[in-house]
């Protein structure tokens, strides 16, 4: 017996059979802007074939020029662009799999001069204003979406599904906060969501009976003036009456306050909306946001909540997610924790995405699996992200590692971060690593501060340090009066602090210290989806429009300041898709950011700085020292001067911000160009 039979078993629809209910989401990549980036896409999309995903979404291709989200996103509107979509489809046949190509129509959202949506009020996230679409405007933008259907349907794709979520154009149509319309398009509900109709029966009339038509609706749109939840399940039957094969569900739009996918949101915490939808319809229903693990999943299905799972960036941390699934090898998911550091927040930059724990996603061609190598023996020195990494890199291309650790526990940096609010999905990184390393046999050797010297009669052929950082002691008078705490001290639990705190520094730590220390005694919404719905506003029952409830009160048990040197706007260095999150959450608690600071002592009586020329002292029980940190690095010129050929990554090479984007990342190139590698 399989642990997973739900997420397991196939589905037959007539004429198309998938070999299991994991479904790999939509993601838009931008890897169409890089260098060959149709080998790039091919490669991409069939090692997720090739790890038995049992549907791949493509990326949202526009079916117009008005429709692109940005100048240079993919659009398909002609023959004579079907050879690369030819050569997606046949490397992901060729390995077993599904997929089908999701198309998306921008409206209002679409960052350049030739946006349109259903009237000309422009969207709060966007500078550009919006042509309304005339009655003629309509006909043809369902046309185009119908033609780019056939195409799909003529470059060897399984179905389409058709993006009508998240507050893109047919999403827009259908919500009276976005379509005041007067005309046959707009009023009643049923006037409102006529486009998607006619959308859905010109697909079907353009690719016919035997091709797979996925709708993606909005359960639960999270914004004023949004659906009820009996006007959603409303349209969904109607989507089914229309023709449609299955139902995705997307969650809240992109001008949502309220988080719907970071990791401060809790595993599948949108059950509820989606088994709604699952209620009101006999066809079957996707669940998607914040599942990433097989248990997550097997419960949905296995519950009735939904007949499959989407996972989108689970399958940019792992493409053999549904493979070791099957194999009961679900402790080696290299598993996906919400970050959005190296996927949405590079796609919101105008970047290319890959995955903060698996930098590879997006750049499969450069590093190519399960090359032979010649072996070497390397010592790696430093077990946090960057040195766990790199000696399973190393080890995976056929590498003798040995992975040296000055503490009693392998993790570095890791161990602060698990403990924020929100961020508890990076003990599923540690799980990863320990495991994997186990796997692959690399010797770790636990409390153990490796000298120079061992290195060198050890005779290793090459050292890798990744030893990491310290914080960095700012040069203030007072800096080792009692009152002051580094941040590793008060992460880590090992300091007690005070209900009056000053915190020194405002980059990402500083916010995250700043989230531990108001974690009050009701605990940490990331963790309880009843929580985080009363915390943000969420309303289950969905009688309200949008989804939307008051949110709850939120008493600080703390009073806490943050100061930072530079003037001008605070959190500039948090993340683009989860900064915000933590901002608001700050806010609500009343915390109080200081900036164009100097400071000037520490004592008992607080903290003294200066401000727009005006000397103050706050009055605090502790000063929180969040101002940076220095590499770890004194081994690297020991070692050097040994004639040990040595590479430093991670935090020992850079320690600007604590980044573990850039610390993975420089494993990989060091595991990958080892000499012999």
């Amino acid at each position: 017996m399989h642990a997973y039979p739900h997420l397991l078993k196939p589905y037959d629809f007539g004429f198309l059979k998938l070999r299991n209910r994991m479904i790999m989401g939509a993601m838009h990549t931008r890897m169409e802007t890089l260098h060959q980036p149709v080998a790039r896409l091919v490669q991409f999309y069939r090692e997720r074939a090739r790890g038995e995903i049992g549907l791949i979404l493509t990326g949202g291709y526009a079916p117009d020029q008005a429709g692109r989200m940005e100048d240079d996103a993919p659009v398909l509107e002609r023959e004579h662009e079907l050879a690369p979509h030819q050569a997606i489809t046949q490397a992901v046949h060729e390995e077993g799999g599904r997929i089908v190509l999701q198309i998306l129509h921008a409206g209002r959202y679409a960052r350049h001069a030739l946006c349109v949506g259903p009237t000309a009020e422009r969207a709060t996230m966007n500078s550009y204003t919006p042509r309304a679409l005339t009655s003629d405007g309509i006909s043809e933008t369902v046309r185009a979406i119908a033609n780019t259907a056939r195409l799909a349907q003529l470059a060897g794709y399984d179905g389409v599904e058709i993006m009508g979520s998240e507050g893109y154009l047919l999403n827009q149509f259908c919500s009276p906060r976005t379509n005041t319309r007067t005309d046959s398009f707009g009023g009643n509900l049923d006037n409102r969501i006529r486009m998607p109709l006619d959308v859905v029966e010109a697909v079907r009339a353009a690719t016919g009976r035997d091709f797979l038509l996925v709708y993606r609706l909005s359960a639960i749109d999270l914004v004023e003036g949004g659906l009820t939840g009996v006007q959603t399940a409303r349209f969904a039957r109607r989507l089914e009456q229309a023709g449609v094969d299955m139902l995705n569900t997307g969650i809240g739009w992109h001008e949502s306050a309220i988080p719907t996918i970071a990791a401060t949101v809790p595993r599948a915490a949108w059950d509820f909306a989606v088994h709604h939808i699952k209620q009101a319809v006999a066809i079957p229903v996707i669940a998607s946001n914040r599942i990433n693990t097989p248990d997550t999943g097997e419960r949905l299905v296995a519950d009735g909540v939904a007949d499959f799972v989407s996972m989108a960036r689970p399958l940019l941390a792992d493409p053999d997610f549904a493979l070791k699934v099957r194999q009961g090898r679900a402790d080696r998911i290299n598993t996906c924790i919400a970050c959005n550091q190296a996927c949405l927040d590079r796609i919101f930059t105008r970047q290319t995405a890959t995955c903060l724990v698996n930098p590879r996603a997006g750049r499969e061609l450069d590093f190519p699996r399960h090359q032979a190598v010649s072996r070497q023996r390397l010592a790696v020195v430093g077990g946090g992200a960057a040195g766990m990494a790199c000696a399973v890199y190393a080890a995976e291309r056929g590498h003798d590692v040995v992975l040296f650790e000055a503490s009693k526990e392998l993790g570095g940096q890791l161990n602060l971060a698990r403990r924020i609010p929100g961020k508890g999905e990076f003990n599923e990184t540690l799980r990863y690593f320990r495991v994997r390393l186990t796997e692959l046999g690399v010797r770790i050797r636990l409390n153990t501060r490796v000298t120079a010297g061992e290195l060198r009669e050890a005779g290793y052929d090459r050292v890798v340090l990744a030893t990491g950082v310290v914080p960095r002691k700012p040069d203030i008078d007072g800096i080792d009066h009692p009152k002051v705490a580094l941040y590793d001290e008060v992460i880590s639990g090992n300091r007690e602090v005070g209900k009056r705190v000053a915190i020194i520094g405002a980059g990402g730590i500083a916010f995250d210290t700043a989230e531990l220390l108001l974690a009050g005694p009701s605990g940490d919404p990331s963790l309880s989806s009843n929580l985080f719905r009363q915390y943000w506003g969420v309303d289950a029952s969905l009688l309200n429009r949008g989804g939307l409830a008051a949110p709850e009160e939120v008493l600080s048990p703390r009073s806490i300041h943050i100061f930072q040197r530079s003037p001008g706007k605070w959190g500039t260095q948090l993340g683009k898709t989860t900064g915000w999150i933590l901002k608001a959450r700050l806010r609500r608690a009343g915390v109080n950011v200081v900036s164009g600071v100097t400071y000037h002592k520490i004592d008992d009586k607080g903290l003294t700085y200066s401000c727009d020329g005006a000397y103050r002292v706050l009055a605090v029980d502790n000063v929180i020292i969040c101002a940076g940190q220095v590499p770890q690095d004194a081994l690297s010129k020991e070692l050097a001067d040994c004639g040990i050929s040595v590479a430093t990554i991670g935090g020992a090479r850079l320690a600007s911000e604590l980044d573990a984007v850039r610390a993975i990342q420089d494993a990989l190139y060091c595991g990958i160009a080892a000499p012999g590698g």
